[in-house]
């Protein structure tokens, strides 16, 4: 199946010069990127759902938004240290 998609003049500039300097066809870069898009979302889309399932059967028990995001801010600083 062939497609026609329009980037905006950016973008565009962005595929351009990286097929420029890869060598490699604009068509090509774009295909990858793409497959590997829907590779990334489709793995955390079976992430969320083997989390709901988890969450539901009560085998994990959910944490408030406050405390998630305290330990997100610890960790955080601890890599930057």
């Amino acid at each position: 199946m062939n497609m026609n998609v329009h980037f905006n003049p950016e973008l565009q500039a962005k595929i351009e010069q990286w097929s420029s300097e890869t060598g490699r066809p604009a068509g090509e870069l774009v295909e990858n990127v793409m497959a590997g898009y829907f590779d990334a979302i489709s793995q955390v889309r079976k992430t969320l759902d083997r989390r709901y399932d988890d969450m539901k059967s009560g085998k994990v028990k959910p944490i408030p938004g406050d405390v998630a995001h305290a330990r997100l801010l610890e960790s955080i600083d601890a890599r930057r240290r």
